[in-house]
């Protein structure tokens, strides 16, 4: 869900934040006053194309951002590009919903130049296009369905059946690993057996070095150390044990000392108790310490044999982890990885054997689970189109609308979401071809079938999850300039259907029409005002005495009457 959209020196826009909530939330405004610039902003944050047309007169660059909450799919994109979670105590958005959320700023300056930041870090333009399916779906004014791409369409058609897509991603991934293998064993040969006789060395070498374990360098390291300061570590432990315990003046018998004289007093002043046995446990700990040390002196032994045979033993280590590996561990895996890869040729054949086979039966078990899909998805098409369709023709159009469901069933075609090929076609005009949904020539056709599209999805969305009894998270859905070219019960029934979407997913529209804008949960008037001699525009929350006077200028014009004021109010008690 977004929480809050902020733009500066955008378009006509100096500076204004709104803050949005669930359920349908509508912008309305007089003409020019920058409604649309508000879907532009936000379609710029999820990877649109920049220009430096947006940045306002006067200003070196525009600035956009906005406050979506995360969900899990969003969460696992921001970790394969390496950003962090978001703050969430420096969001600003107000808390909705208290879970993760995501920050996205976008700054497009005068010279062309742009910056994208995430969560506060600096991030990529692709990475805000791999969000966006993720957390909104914008239909602007300026975009065709061509955002709505094939890959969208078919997850639409997997929401409405509730098709889960977990068995053929499974199935998928196993094929490929093995597809990979077998392609890499057939095409690599030549190379293999040129590289034979270096894996061949290359084992030997890490063999006959008998490495002992992976942290056999370090202990070495630590004994080479003691073996090259023997006679410091010798004089430092002996002198240690003689101030701790064989000096006459020596910490031991100073503590015996001052222990018999505070036990003298514990005799005849129980206080003193504590105090003697602190003492006799500091004695009992400089005793243990003297011998260790001591021990220690006796243990050290200045062989310069032994040190020669670590630095030999070193340096043979230490070719090994240049050419091999930066540690021992590694040393050790590269030498099991050249055994493996010697095997496989001397086994090529066997293996080979196996393999083919083995991608025949992950073949047929991905065409298995592909073949379903692809039948689950065709009756799910045919229940959809006639839905969508009657949805379609209840806003002020006639149409034809289908599902086409195609099975590609080459392997060039196979992927983890099944082979199917989904597109929505339309025919807008009797005795007219069905056509995709980007060849649609209105952009307000466009919007109303997307919305119509929407509802449907919504509908059987939400039945199939009672049966399944799962939930989803809700998404963004943006519609801009909906109501073009329609009025009076066609306006009623896209504000009925916006309700109905809102229900499940948050949804923001922009809207001139006064029948539509009565069913916002929330309601923003977009208002321009000069100042100073510039054109200054900002977006506010509108209570329930300001709505109604906004839809009765949206129904009279710029002048109130007592009978427009009395229709809004009409019409804002029937849309409740």
């Amino acid at each position: 869900m977004l929480l809050e959209l902020r733009a500066e020196n955008y378009a006509v826009i100096d500076h204004a934040v709104a803050v949005f909530g669930p359920g349908l939330n509508l912008l309305t405004g007089e003409t020019g006053a920058g409604k649309s610039s508000r879907v532009d902003a936000l379609a710029l944050l999820l990877g649109g194309k920049a220009s430096v047309d947006v940045v306002r007169h006067g200003a070196e660059k525009a600035v956009v951002s906005c406050v979506f909450e995360s969900t899990h799919g969003a969460e696992a994109i921001l970790d394969e590009n390496g950003i962090d979670p978001a703050d969430v105590s420096s969001s600003g958005a107000g808390g909705f919903g208290g879970g993760g959320e995501i920050l996205l700023r976008r700054e497009i300056a005068l010279n062309g130049k742009g910056r994208v930041f995430i969560n506060n870090q600096p991030a990529t333009v692709s990475v805000l296009r791999q969000l966006a399916p993720e957390l909104a779906l914008v239909h602007a004014q300026s975009e065709t369905a061509g955002a709505f791409d094939q890959a969208q369409q078919r997850g639409l058609l997997d929401r409405f059946a509730g098709i889960a897509t977990e068995a053929v991603a499974a199935a998928h991934a196993t094929w490929s690993q093995t597809k990979a293998k077998l392609t890499e064993m057939e095409h690599d040969e030549q190379d293999r057996l040129r590289m034979a006789d270096l894996w061949s060395f290359q084992k030997k070498e890490i063999a006959q070095a008998g490495i002992e374990s992976a942290d056999e360098d370090a202990q070495l390291a630590a004994e080479k150390r003691v073996l090259g300061n023997a006679e410091k570590l010798y004089a430092a432990a002996m002198g240690a044990h003689e101030e701790l315990y064989e000096a006459e003046k020596s910490a031991e018998s100073a503590l015996l000392a001052g222990l018999k004289h505070v036990e003298e007093l514990a005799r005849y002043d129980a206080k003193f108790e504590e105090a003697a046995q602190q003492l006799a446990a500091a004695r009992a700990t400089v005793q243990d310490i003297s011998a260790t040390v001591r021990d220690y002196a006796d243990g050290i032994s200045a062989s310069p044999e032994r040190l020669a045979d670590i630095e030999d033993r070193l340096a043979l280590l230490d070719r090994l982890k240049r050419k091999y590996g930066k540690t021992l561990a590694e040393v050790i895996a590269y030498g099991a990885e050249v055994a493996g890869k010697l095997d496989e040729i001397e086994n090529r054949d066997q293996i080979l054997a196996a393999l083919r086979q083995q991608l025949e039966s992950d073949a047929a078990a991905y065409r298995a689970v592909a073949e379903a899909l692809t039948a689950q998805r065709t009756a799910a098409a045919r229940k959809l189109e006639k839905l969508a369709e009657a949805q379609i023709n209840d806003l002020a159009m006639k149409v034809r609308f289908q599902v086409q469901v195609a099975g590609q069933k080459d392997v060039s075609f196979w992927t983890a979401h099944g082979w199917d090929r989904v597109e929505c076609l339309i025919a807008t005009n009797a005795g007219e071809p069905m056509k995709p949904l980007d060849e649609i020539a209105s952009g307000g056709e466009m919007s109303r079938v997307m919305l119509a599209l929407k509802v449907s999805v919504e509908e059987g969305a939400g039945a199939a999850l009672k049966q399944r009894k799962k939930s989803m998270l809700p998404r963004t859905l943006v519609f801009d300039e909906i109501d073009i070219g329609i009025g009076g019960r066609a306006a009623e029934a896209v504000g009925q259907k916006l309700k109905a979407l809102s229900r499940a997913q948050q949804v923001l529209c922009i809207t001139h029409l006064p029948q539509i804008a009565a069913f916002a949960d929330q309601h923003f008037l977009i208002e321009k005002n000069e100042k100073s001699g510039r054109t200054k525009t900002q977006v506010r929350l509108m209570n329930d005495a300001e709505r109604t006077e906004e839809i009765a200028r949206m129904l009279s014009g710029a002048t109130l009457t007592e009978t427009s004021l009395k229709h809004a109010e009409q019409l804002l008690k029937a849309s409740r």
